[in-house]
């Protein structure tokens, strides 16, 4: 009866609710040379070079579909993503992304319209003291605090102190949070010879966990906004730029520190190890099976708080579509 009644949501565009989202899976599949994705009665299959089942999950609890490696995407692959209502994301084996299939809820104009019209500053301030407060929140549980540190958190906490102010404007908003990004960074992994964030450029292990765990986020909140009918290039901070999904860039800011959290664990546990890295150019990369626990323990940390992250941006699409005061949007916390 679930079953059917899940099939009638997906195909009528319905969207979607929290019951059904914590059934949801993210599944991230690592493809061997001669390894294929195949379907089977509403399941998806991966089959090994012999043509063995080596992983199988039904296509109704699918909620993104992550494949690395190479891959020949068919019309029936595209169809099951679209009949069953999950993203699917391609990525090569050093974990950058090529390609995208996201699951949309289109016609949504009243909503694409009030994106369009909105034109003010209060969202950009309420999502980067979010994150703030969150960052604060990370570095007040380190133990046994230092002087230097104690005081970076009050720092910290007059940056966000300084959020709301409606004489603000981006740049101002900007230089706040870089600021106090500088801050955070230089203590939340002061343990791992830190020396500053630098998207892309992959230039130690850190970099590049920072960078795999951010596109997580990225595309699991991509997912949502999509499902909703956003337009995810219209952002409300980040501004519009050709390719860039804004929006996105916006609503991944309150989460960030769940990925530096994890991430500085790995390190304390001893679960990060220079040996599974490859430096080329300049660069970090994890490829293949030395990636697949890191992906694995990021990507739990995420699923931790997917029910969270669900009622995050549930909540922010009525809080936008009902005009609300900006005290009434939600707010994350770890």
């Amino acid at each position: 009866m679930r079953t059917l009644r899940l099939r009638r949501y997906l195909r009528s565009g319905v969207m979607l609710t929290a019951p059904d989202f914590e059934q949801k899976q993210v599944i991230f599949a690592f493809l061997s040379r001669d390894e294929k994705l195949s379907f089977k009665n509403d399941n998806i299959i991966i089959l090994d070079a012999d043509g063995n089942v080596k992983h199988q999950s039904s296509c109704y609890r699918l909620f993104i579909l992550f494949v690395v490696g190479h891959i020949s995407v068919t019309s029936g692959l595209l169809q099951r993503a679209e009949e069953f209502g999950f993203s699917i994301v391609l990525m090569t084996h050093n974990l950058r992304v090529y390609g995208t299939w996201a699951n949309k809820a289109v016609g949504n104009v009243i909503l694409r319209k009030k994106q369009y019209d909105y034109d003010k500053f209060d969202i950009a301030q309420y999502l980067v003291r979010n994150k703030i407060d969150n960052q604060i929140c990370l570095l007040k549980a380190i133990r046994d605090k230092e002087e230097s540190l104690k005081q970076d958190i009050k720092a910290l906490e007059e940056y966000a102190q300084r959020l709301p102010n409606s004489g603000l404007d981006l740049q101002g908003i900007l230089g706040i949070e870089g600021a106090a990004s500088k801050v955070y960074f230089k203590n939340i992994f002061a343990d791992s010879n830190w020396t500053a964030r630098r998207p892309r450029v992959k230039h130690d292990m850190t970099n590049c966990l920072l960078d795999i765990g951010y596109t997580l986020l990225f595309n699991f909140i991509e997912g949502l906004l999509t499902a909703y009918g956003f337009d995810v290039y219209q952002g409300v901070y980040h501004r519009q730029f050709y390719q860039r999904k804004s929006l996105v860039c916006d609503i991944v800011e309150p989460f960030r520190p769940v990925v530096d959290a994890r991430i500085r664990k790995a390190y304390n546990l001893g679960q990060i190890k220079k040996k599974d890295f490859e430096k080329y150019n300049g660069q970090y990369n994890l490829f293949g099976k030395n990636a697949n626990p890191y992906v694995n323990w990021l990507l739990e940390a995420l699923i931790e708080r997917k029910q969270d992250i669900f009622y995050y941006v549930q909540g922010y699409y009525r809080s936008f579509m009902r005009d609300k005061n900006i005290n009434e949007y939600p707010c994350f916390q770890l």
